[in-house]
């Protein structure tokens, strides 16, 4: 019994994102139902499927009038039925010597897509980041706060889990003081 709530859990909240995410086109998703506001930038993600560790941009608001803060620990990658945490910055910079490559590229690949949501209304100050590159741009942090106006936007790593084109996964955060205070974001890699 105990086991079966958390698996029914897990399958009403991916049911959920899917339902209630919608796609912005270029590769950028956002769903606004929950207390979080998510957007998942996946451009990156689809153009470099065949890499051992894959990129997200994550823009993440309030929908509520309370200071948010989110771990990274408190960020989720639901793949194939299947929770996927984050790597430590470690991990990352031990065994994946491509980010400075994601970010270049990254950098390069329109944004207009995001503009169309209500995440227009919020601000994105990238100043503390979960994966920094070394020696240029945010600063390492475990944590990112967000409260108002000012959202968070920072870039997410996961293991590849062997994805495809057309596979679908969700993005699921929650604040770590309150962990009712939940967002979750549905992306399809095209």
């Amino acid at each position: 019994m105990k086991l079966i709530r958390p698996i029914a859990l897990l399958l009403i909240i991916s049911a959920a994102a899917f339902a209630q995410t919608e796609d912005l086109g270029q590769n950028v998703f956002y769903n606004s139902e929950g207390s979080i506001a998510m957007a998942i930038d996946a451009a990156l993600a689809v153009r470099k499927l065949d890499s051992p560790y894959v990129m997200f941009m994550l823009f993440m608001a309030p929908q509520v009038s309370a200071s948010l803060s989110v771990r990274k620990e408190d960020i989720v990658m639901i793949y194939k039925g299947q929770e996927y945490a984050m790597p430590s910055l470690e991990e990352l910079r031990k065994n994946y010597k491509g980010a400075q490559n994601d970010i270049d590229l990254y950098a390069r690949l329109g944004k207009e897509s995001l503009a169309q949501s209500n995440m227009r209304f919020f601000s994105f100050n990238w100043t503390y980041d979960f994966y920094p590159v070394l020696g240029r741009g945010p600063i390492a942090s475990d944590q990112l706060s967000m409260a108002g106006t000012i959202g968070v936007k920072t870039k997410i790593y996961f293991k590849n889990p062997g994805f495809k084109k057309g596979d679908e996964l969700i993005i699921k955060v929650k604040d770590h003081k309150n962990p009712e205070y939940i967002g979750a974001c549905a992306a399809v890699l095209k």
